[in-house]
């Protein structure tokens, strides 16, 4: 499959927002673990939607679908579940990166033709 997909876009922009949302939204620590978190997850959907631009692979849309999950469970996992603004913000991102990949599966199903 060579045919660059919307989703890839998404994803990159998803990414992108990871990286810059603990400075937009005014996250109460910048250097804590929701913060931390954006930016190692940002640079990693970051990364897996360039490399699926470039050459598009389906198994990067199962590593974004498991980073969106992560995002996802990230606030109880890491302990910021307090903090509403860096929660909504990982839960709503990781929804809308989980809700992309599945898109893009069920478009180009695993044969690589699209559905």
């Amino acid at each position: 499959m060579t045919e660059r997909r919307w989703q890839d876009w998404v994803e990159l922009t998803l990414g992108a927002w990871l990286l810059i949302s603990p400075f937009v939204l005014q996250y109460s620590n910048l250097a804590g673990a929701a913060a931390i978190n954006s930016y190692v997850l940002g640079i990693l959907v970051v990364a897996f939607a360039s490399g699926a631009l470039a050459r598009p692979q389906m198994w990067e849309e199962g590593v974004n679908f498991v980073l969106g999950v992560w995002l996802f469970l990230s606030p109880m996992a890491l302990g910021f579940s307090g903090d509403d603004i860096a929660r909504w913000n990982h839960v709503i991102v990781g929804l809308l990166i989980c809700a992309d990949a599945t898109m893009s599966w069920l478009q180009y199903p695993p044969s690589g033709k699209p559905a």
